[in-house]
Parts: C-alpha cells; structure tokens; sequence
C-alpha cells in the first residue's frame, strides 16, 4: 500500500474554504496541514493513498500536485 502526499496552492482568498472542502473530502484517516506561512497552500498526507475528489477550480490557483510514497522496509 503506498501513502498519498497531496498538495495544492489556494486561489486569493479561498484558503479557509479549500480547507474545509478537503477536510469534508478526504478520507477521515488522514492529516490535512496548511500553510503557516508564504502562500496559501494545502497539503494531505493519506496512508489510504485515495487522495482528494476534484476540487471545485474556483477554491484553487492551480491543478493539484500529488506523489506516492511507500514505507521503507
């Protein structure tokens, strides 16, 4: 099973409501971050690797980036 690291940057002015849709989105077990900093942006680590439903395009400043990790033994 491999784990989903998710990220995407946040149109002007939409972070909050980015992270709530992926909050409502993603799969309960896995841990959404946002920017503390810098430009607004959203990540997600998912160990079920499902990621996130299309976001609506409104919420974002462009296409997500995701990469798949798997444990090392």
């Amino acid at each position: 099973m491999s784990t989903l690291m998710w990220e995407v940057r946040a149109a002007d002015g939409r972070c909050d409501e980015l992270v709530a849709y992926v909050r409502a989105h993603a799969d309960p077990g896995a841990q959404v971050y946002r920017s503390a900093d810098g430009e607004p942006r959203v990540v997600v680590i998912d160990p079920t690797g499902s990621g996130v439903p299309d976001v609506p395009e409104e919420l974002i400043a462009r296409p997500a980036h995701q990469w798949r990790f798997v444990p090392v033994p």
